[in-house]
């Protein structure tokens, strides 16, 4: 222990970032991660055939919805972790340990799927061995992307950033190398296998963290744990409508689902955004104050993300063929019918995340219920889209119809909410004493 005004001893860990670097560190580590999903599913294109996409993009969507499952249930509760570093550090170990034991259990029935599945097709050229792939995989891909929340709840982004960084480095050149028209089951084998130097690098800086703390898996199989509630959120929210276009791939078209994902791909870079502001909009837009004040700030940057989410719509409408080919492959033909209709979505959807984060902000239990209806309604919207017009494009008008419902019935809450705000004391005019 130090005394008041003394400075601590060399030997102890180094001090916690400045806020301004740890969320420029956390923004740079979403643009990384980001960046990776965009560069795995945009090489996948190029280097398969349109089937054989379709067929990982229904096994990437189906690590997509396991990964926001293991966040929610496992990283958004172990970010909220207060304390000192002893407890910081068990928290830590014990969320890296159950995701680590989640996963094999999850990559073993996924396996053994895989191995039934081929067996019925007769082949290992078609889902069957991308699902054993990923069942193999499972374990690696999920554990080093877990580590960021360790990070983050260790207040130490810059170590997720270069985790993050060398799984990024290490991804693109691995799938580069791939010759054309190559098994989906090869691919995803290869994109796993390719996490394995961040997730060594991962865990090595994050055991200085952890040495000597103590595991306890307990918390994670009781009944009433945090993270239960933030999964039924992310169902609602977002594996909702993941699982749904894998639904429309394994019962209706599969080329719908590399179509979706194609064009969904393109728009990456607003992932990033959405992401940010989800990550550091509720801490800034409660500062401001007042419900008015709060969803003025909101509203506003609600118009710049959906002006920004149309121009990268048109752009991508705008660009020639010979660059969306060399862009998606095969996929591009598919894919660039539903821009107009994707940029729609996303449009609305900057609209729709801003009264999302604002409604956490000004009362957190309103957001729920609107995840629920909506996100449903989004699937039904979808379908309904496929079925009426018999294309991905239908399916893809769905969706952006279903995201402008959601913003609207958000910003009607938000407005609601802003109504009900009262003048405070020290805003009335002051009553002269007698």
């Amino acid at each position: 222990m130090t005394a008041p005004g003394e400075h601590p001893p060399t030997s102890e860990p180094p001090r916690v970032p400045r806020r301004s670097t740890a969320a420029f560190a956390s923004v740079l580590d979403q643009a990384a991660s980001s960046l990776t999903n965009i560069a795995v599913l945009v090489i996948a294109a190029r280097v398969s055939t349109a089937h054989g996409f379709a067929t990982f993009s229904m096994v990437y969507l189906t690590f997509t919805v396991l990964l926001g499952l293991t966040m929610a249930y496992v990283g958004q509760a172990v970010v909220l972790t207060r304390g000192d570093t002893a407890v910081t550090g068990a928290a830590c170990r014990s969320a890296v340990s159950f995701t680590a034991l989640a996963a094999t259990a999850v990559g073993a029935l996924l396996a053994a799927a895989g191995v039934f599945a081929a067996a019925v097709t007769g082949g290992w050229t078609g889902p069957g061995g991308a699902f054993l792939a990923l069942g193999l995989v499972l374990p690696l891909v999920l554990v080093q992307d877990g580590l960021r929340y360790a990070f983050s709840t260790l207040r130490r982004p810059g170590l997720a950033l270069a985790a993050d960084s060398l799984r990024l480095v290490c991804v693109v050149p691995a799938l580069l190398l791939q010759p054309r028209h190559t098994a989906p089951g090869l691919l995803v084998a290869v994109w796993g296998l390719s996490a394995v130097p961040a997730l060594l690098l991962g865990l090595r800086l994050l055991w200085p963290h952890v040495r000597g703390a103590r595991t306890d898996l307990l918390p994670y199989v009781r009944r009433g744990h945090l993270g239960q509630r933030f999964v039924v959120e992310f169902a609602v929210g977002n594996a909702s409508s993941q699982l749904a276009v894998l639904g429309l791939g394994l019962f209706a078209a599969p080329l719908a689902v590399g179509a979706l994902r194609g064009a969904t791909t393109l728009f990456g870079p607003l992932n990033v955004l959405f992401n940010s502001v989800n990550a550091f909009g509720p801490p800034l837009l409660g500062r401001l104050g007042g419900r008015r004040a709060t969803a003025r700030a909101a509203a506003l940057l609600g118009l710049v993300l959906g002006v920004v989410g149309l121009a990268w719509g048109l752009v991508l409408h705008a660009l020639p063929d010979a660059l969306g080919h060399q862009l998606l492959g095969a996929t591009w033909q598919s894919a660039s019918a539903l821009l107009p209709a994707s940029g729609a979505q996303y449009a609305v959807m900057g609209l729709g995340t801003c009264a999302l984060v604002t409604l956490r902000v000004l009362s957190p239990r309103a957001t729920l219920s609107v995840q629920v209806v909506f996100s449903l309604l989004s699937v039904v919207l979808m379908f309904g889209g496929y079925l009426l017009s018999g294309s991905a494009l239908g399916a893809a008008w769905g969706l952006a119809a279903g995201s402008a419902l959601k913003a609207a019935a958000a910003w009607t809450r938000v407005v609601r909410l802003r109504a009900q705000e009262r003048p405070t004391a020290s805003s009335l005019p002051a009553v002269p004493t007698t």
